[in-house]
């Protein structure tokens, strides 16, 4: 694993795009950081982390081949490689929010922001930026957030998770070549957050239904059942489900 670990940078997702067009950097390269002055998640949501306290990295991954319409498939393989981490530590409760936020009950405690290359129509290379929340105790006026240390009472060394990670993901997207693509997506929807439940959800005019989440549609969108078992596919721009 060929790791670069900076003090300080805007994000490791930028600073690892950065890099690519002047080297011949390695499949799964990390860069790690002490600090994101601008870390970012979904939908430019800022992302907020105390320096030094929490896993802040990125991670490439060349040689995808996958037709840009199946970028679902990667978002799931990676989502599932942190839930398995997680698991193994322990974490309880544990979900994935669509569409790939870690949860433990209903707080938030990684984030995860996938950023593909496109070549001829194909997704060949793909910078996968992860936020876990670790040491971190004090969230500030941030709502639904948890780490590793305040739900299992104690520290990480993140040298230690970061070897994790980047080794399930490893063993995931082996997966994802070898195994039929439905067999991956069964896995993500058996733990998807709210699944089956009755929930409310926000369209993009703030306006408030309720439904349940069915499943993922093959573009990724999510699946609701509304009034009288209608279901109906949202994207992540179209809808907001509530906790």
């Amino acid at each position: 694993m060929q790791l670069i670990k900076l003090n300080a940078t805007d994000s490791t997702n930028a600073y690892l795009k950065r890099l690519l067009p002047d080297s011949s950097l390695t499949d799964f390269t990390v860069v790690m950081a002490k600090e994101q002055l601008k870390g970012k998640g979904q939908m430019g949501a800022v992302w907020e982390s105390e320096a030094g306290k929490n896993l802040t990295v990125s991670v490439l991954k060349n040689e995808l081949h996958l037709v840009a319409d199946d970028f679902f498939a990667l978002n799931i393989c990676v989502s599932l490689a942190v839930y398995d981490v997680l698991k193994a530590y322990q974490v309880p409760n544990l979900s994935i929010k669509w569409p790939n936020d870690i949860l433990s009950g209903t707080s938030k405690i990684c984030g995860i922001l996938i950023e593909n290359l496109l070549s001829g129509g194909q997704i060949n290379t793909a910078v996968i930026g992860i936020g876990l929340n670790v040491n971190q105790t004090n969230f500030g006026n941030v709502e639904n957030a948890s780490s590793l240390k305040l739900i299992l009472g104690k520290n990480f060394e993140l040298d230690e998770l970061l070897h994790a990670l980047v080794e399930s993901l490893k063993r995931n997207f082996l997966k994802m070549k070898a195994e039929p693509a439905m067999k991956l997506w069964q896995a993500y929807e058996e733990v998807l957050f709210r699944k089956d439940k009755p929930s409310t959800f926000e369209n993009r005019d703030g306006e408030l239904f309720m439904g349940f989440i069915r499943g993922i549609s093959p573009k990724g969108k999510l699946v609701i059942a509304l009034e009288d078992n209608i279901l109906q596919e949202f994207d992540i721009k179209e809808v907001k489900l509530l906790y």
